[in-house]
């Protein structure tokens, strides 16, 4: 969803049609997050001199499962962008080139659609799309008799209305990704949750 010019400078042009997608994303597996140590040799001090070795910290998040969905009136894009994540030109990584997805990352889509481009909203795809865990020390634990409520919630967060209530600001709405000026600017989002239900679990749409 496009946020108010209040709120950030206009996208460069490769950024503009990514930008103006509304995203949402299910916590299918919240992960854990993890520490990680690396040494970097010859780094300056802020004038240039006494280049040093130093020892940093990395926090990232191991073992998440997410669904992303992106909406757009916009088909063909979306078709575009199915094409890219299924024939990438580079290989495909999250935040680092060493963090690479564990399976393809496009889903399969919604079982009356039989392809990841749906004309269903974002809403109701992430409502009822199949849950994705697949490990089975984890999936059998969760089945749901057909007769009981889901006892478990999938936490979402989806691009909202800047103007609603119950909103939060994320820091991550990019407009440039030149390499010398990468730059991004809030964006609001709302947090929820919906059921994991016996459909979803056994991918009954």
């Amino acid at each position: 969803m496009p946020q108010p010019s209040a709120f950030h400078e206009t996208p460069t042009k490769e950024i503009k049609p990514l930008a103006q997608l509304r995203m949402g994303v299910r916590v299918d597996r919240e992960g854990v997050v993890e520490a990680d140590f690396h040494t970097v040799q010859n780094v300056p001090n802020t004038e240039g001199k006494n280049h040093r070795t130093a020892v940093t910290k990395r926090i990232y998040l191991a073992d998440a499962l997410f669904l992303v969905g992106l909406e757009s009136d916009d088909t063909q894009l979306l078709h575009k962008l199915h094409t890219a994540l299924t024939e990438p030109r580079w290989p495909l990584y999250f935040g680092r080139k060493a963090f690479v997805p564990a399976r393809p990352i496009p889903s399969p889509g919604l079982a009356d659609d039989n392809h990841p481009v749906t004309r269903r909203s974002l809403d109701n795809a992430l409502r009822t799309h199949p849950w994705l865990e697949h490990q089975p020390r984890i999936h059998p634990s969760r089945r749901t008799p057909s007769h009981a409520p889901s006892p478990t919630w999938l936490r979402t967060i989806v691009d909202a209305d800047p103007l609603a209530l119950e909103i939060e600001l994320r820091h991550d709405h990019p407009f440039s990704f030149t390499q010398q000026h990468r730059a991004y600017a809030p964006r609001a989002v709302q947090i929820s949750h919906v059921p994991l239900t016996r459909e979803m679990i056994n991918g009954i749409v």
